[in-house]
């Protein structure tokens, strides 16, 4: 599955052989070809996908994606995140410790790696 995201040209720049552009995903800029849409103007709304804009979208559609995008990851971070224990309060980390729990078995090296 592929995924494009909405953002806004925020600034545009030929460097040479590519049109490329700054380009505002909510307050995350990034920067993005503009070789399949050279016609794009500052401040217009752009599908971004594998730093490709690839087509043009109107204002009303790009920010509703992005704030369904905004809810998605909140909910994403209180169902998985909001399982996890609260290092602060339960005295332990919620990162799981790299070494093995003493008396386990170490783990078998890949064949060919440095013992």
């Amino acid at each position: 599955m592929c995924l494009g995201i909405p953002g806004k040209v925020v600034e545009i720049r030929d460097d040479g052989p590519l049109l490329m552009a700054q380009i505002d995903f909510g307050g995350v800029r990034k920067e993005a070809c503009l070789a399949y849409l050279p016609e794009v103007a500052l401040g217009e709304y752009v599908i971004v996908h594998v730093g490709f804009a690839i087509s043009k979208v109107d204002e009303e559609e790009a920010l509703r994606t992005l704030e369904m995008l905004r809810m998605l990851d909140e909910m994403v971070l209180e169902t998985e995140l909001g399982a996890m224990p609260d290092a602060a309060t339960e005295g332990a980390s919620a990162v799981p410790a790299a070494t093995p729990a003493a008396g386990s078995a170490p783990a078998a090296s890949p064949p060919g790696a440095p013992a």
